[in-house]
Parts: C-alpha cells; structure tokens; sequence
C-alpha cells in the first residue's frame, strides 16, 4: 500500500511517496498540482499533494524511437512540456492564464519568419555569433604525451566569446524580444554568477526595457565586477539573502506581483513549462553551430561533446542537435564540490532523487524527509538543488552520460587551460574540461572531442588566485 506524508511549516512544504518527493513553496503562489496531466484543482492541498506524488515509471528511452521518430519526438516534449515523466506545469490556477500566454506567444515566435530573422541578425551583429569551433592543439599534445603520443583532438564551443562572455546571451536575446513583443516593459530575473544578469541587462538595454536581476548577497560580493556591469548597462540588482534558489524564488514572486506588465527571464532550463523547453530552445544555436563547423573541419561529427551541468543549459544547447545520432557520446558533468561524500556538492544526477521543485519534477537534492538540501560548489553558476527536467530524462533513458568534478579538479583545469591554450574558461566551464584527464585514456587515436567553453573566466581569476594555484607549473 502506497503512503503519503505532507509537511507543512517552514520555507517550504514537502510531500514523499516512496522515492519520489514534492516540495513546494510555502507561499500561496507555489502550491504544486501538475495542469499538464489535468489532475482535479479541487482537490484538498493534501490530497493535491499525494495526487502530485504517485508518479508511474515508463520505459526507457529506445533508440529505435530516437532513430525513427525524432521529429515527432522532439514537437510532443514542445507541446506538452513533458520529456518521460519529468517536467510538467507544477503551477497554481492563478499562474495557468499567464503560462499559456507565453507558451502560445513562444510557439508563435519560433514559427515567425520575421521574428527568426531579427533573432538571428541580433545573435550575429550584438552577440557575436557564430562562436568559433576552436582546436586546442596544445591541450591535445599534453594529454597525448603522457598516452604514447595517442589521443583524441580536443576542441573547444567558444561560448565565451560572446558579447557578456557566455552562452547566456543567446536566450535573454530570445526572451527579451518575445517580452517585448508580450507589450511588457518591464523584465526581472535571477543569476548565480552574474553572466545570466548581464546578458538580460544587455539585452533589455538593447531594446530599451526596465530590467531587475536578483542575486544571493553573497555572490554580490564574490561577482562585485559583474554587479557593477549590470548597473552600468542599467539593470537594478537586489541582494537577496541565501543562494541562486532563493534569488530564483524571489524573482518568481516579483512577477507574479505585476504579471500585467512584466515578464520572468529565466536563464537556466527549469521550472515549469514552457521555460526549460524555451532555454533549449534558444541555446540549441551552439548544436546547431557545432554540427555545421565540424563538417567544414573533418567532414563529419564529433564523437564525444561534452557540457558542464549547473541547471544544464549549455549542455542541453550543445546536445539537442545530437540527440538522434546515437554515435555521438553526450557527458555531462556535474559539480562534485568537496566530494559526494562530503555532503558539499551540487551533483543532483549523481546523488538525487525525483521531486517536484520550482514547477516541475526533476532530480533534486534532498534529504530523507524531502527537504531540500544546500548545494555546494566553487563555481556560483553550479549552485542549484535541481537540474533541467530534459536532463533528468537524457539520464534516466540512458541517452546522456553523467560524471563529478571537485572544486579541486575544476581549478586545475582552469590553470590548464591558461597555460597551454592563453584561454580563462570560466570555473563552470572548468569542471567539463576536468574530466578529461580520466576520459581521454578509454578514448580512440584521432578521436574527436569537443568541449563547450561555456563562459570566460576572467571574473574567476581572484577566486582561483585565492586557492593559491599559480605555482608556475602545469
């Protein structure tokens, strides 16, 4: 017989049936029941939460499926914000109207000539795009000399070099002009490290909209040069006590108070749909890019990509565009931060369960009475309990591979990369190029490797000159 225990009290409310869990904000305008299965919004607040809670299993993802109807795949997660059992719409009555406004006006958007063409001029001639597909020939030589000169070639998605130095340009682009053609003028978000701040803040300068970022007081402090970039590009930034889960909370409530005349900017693939499904949508340029430079450079297609994954949308904007190429090896790699021991971490696919969190269900960090855990790492854009619902598919159908980096690896896989390439991959982006030191001995001679340098680094380079690194050696 199957139970269910709702908790109520505190910052948040938690329901758990088995392994699955529900947490759900406290506040009124969190209270979770899944729209996109059509559950009963009569139902009591626990039985509403036991309802949410008993979720069944499905299959695993087929290859054959991916292989024979990637098509129609791809337009049922687009429609139903669904990919498996994860994702959903875990939002309140009040929030539908609004969700189904954006979600027509994003479909809309994506299938508009006009809007595709402004998009694409604005990522080409603001953001800088395309970004180069960058062979790191002296990073392929270091791993090659301690492998009897064998190895793969290393090459590098050069996210970093767009206008704000990171990916997250090529969605608050995107989301911003859909704001704007929404009527709204007025724009708030939330960032970790500051490079999501920016680039909303650039983007709503550009097309002259009001913009608010939260941020964790303390990531204000350790990020106070992009702080003072996103005042100058005329952004307000409100300090908000605790980490990104809480700025990201605070930015929800704030639109929720003026839902007329603003429009929430997510900038990582979470929360209820449309918005994970949106992120990739606007991220998966750099796959698309990707697949196009590698038929210039080796006529083919890299055999292994591999993304950091903070919420995953870097990893989901390098991945899309392969997921129906099963010779294509997809890694993700998650922070591992003091180590998955240690408790200090942010490895939600490595050490989490399934949950609903932030208006959708997904693999979080929590603990046995389904509260939610700290998450921990040095690279403040890792810093989240829960991870993009797409990715929580990719793992549980086997399609993507996942793996941990410590704080310790991503540092010296930052000093690395300065040092052979004269490149600063952001601290994010140094926990995917760490893993390569036990990846590219399983891997074949010639094999072709490619890296997505999610962010720059420079905002990094006080933090890595703190843990004392620069010791002159590689």
């Amino acid at each position: 017989m199957m139970t269910c225990k709702l908790q109520l009290g505190g910052a948040f409310a938690f329901a758990r049936s088995n392994n699955h869990s529900v947490s759900i904000e406290s506040s009124s305008l969190m209270v979770a029941t899944d729209h996109q299965n059509k559950t009963n919004n009569n139902l009591l607040p626990r039985e509403l939460a036991m309802a949410t809670t008993c979720v069944p299993t499905i299959k695993p993802l087929l290859e054959k499926e991916l292989r024979t109807h990637p098509q129609e795949t791809n337009n049922d997660i687009i429609n139903s914000g669904k990919f498996g059992r994860f994702g959903g719409k875990f939002v309140p009555e009040t929030l539908i109207v609004c969700m189904s406004q954006l979600e027509a006006e994003f479909n809309k958007a994506i299938h508009d000539e006009t809007f595709k063409a402004e998009l694409a001029e604005a990522l080409r001639d603001f953001a800088g795009r395309e970004t180069p597909l960058y062979y790191a020939r002296r990073l392929s030589e270091h791993y090659k000399i301690n492998n009897n000169g064998k190895g793969p070639d290393i090459y590098l998605k050069r996210e970093d070099l767009n206008h704000g130095g990171s990916h997250k340009i090529n969605n608050a682009l995107g989301q911003a002009m859909i704001a704007k053609r929404m009527g709204r003028n007025t724009v708030v978000t939330a960032t970790a490290s500051g490079q999501h701040g920016i680039a909303t803040a650039a983007a709503c300068a550009k097309l002259g909209l009001d913009c608010t970022v939260f941020m964790a007081a303390k990531e204000m402090e350790k990020e106070c040069s992009n702080v003072k970039l996103m005042k100058l590009l005329g952004a307000k930034v409100e300090g908000v006590n605790g980490s990104y889960k809480d700025a990201a909370s605070e930015a929800f409530r704030s639109w929720v108070g003026e839902m007329e005349k603003s429009y929430h900017l997510t900038g990582s693939a979470v929360g209820p749909h449309p918005c994970p499904t949106m992120v990739r949508e606007f991220q998966s340029v750099i796959g698309r890019e990707t697949r196009k430079q590698a038929l210039e450079k080796w006529g083919g297609k890299p055999d292994v990509l591999i993304a950091c994954v903070g919420t995953g949308s870097n990893a989901l904007g390098l991945f899309h565009e392969y997921l129906h190429d099963m010779d294509v090896r997809l890694i993700g790699v998650e922070a591992a931060g003091c180590g998955l021991d240690s408790g200090k971490h942010s490895s939600t696919l490595a050490a989490g369960d399934v949950g609903v969190y932030h208006g959708a269900l997904t693999y979080l960090l929590q603990d046995q009475d389904g509260q939610i855990l700290p998450p921990h790492s040095i690279a403040s854009g890792m810093e989240y309990p829960g991870v993009s619902p797409e990715l929580s598919y990719l793992k549980e159908s086997g399609r993507a591979e996942f793996s941990v980096a410590t704080d310790q690896e991503a540092l010296d896989a930052y000093e690395r990369l300065c040092k052979l390439e004269g490149i600063f991959p952001s601290l994010e982006a140094a926990h995917a190029l760490a893993i390569l030191d036990n990846l590219v001995p399983t891997l074949s001679d010639g094999s072709k490797v490619i890296v997505n340098c999610s962010g720059c680094g420079d905002k990094d380079a006080a933090l890595v000159f703190d843990h004392k690194l620069f010791h002159g050696k590689v």
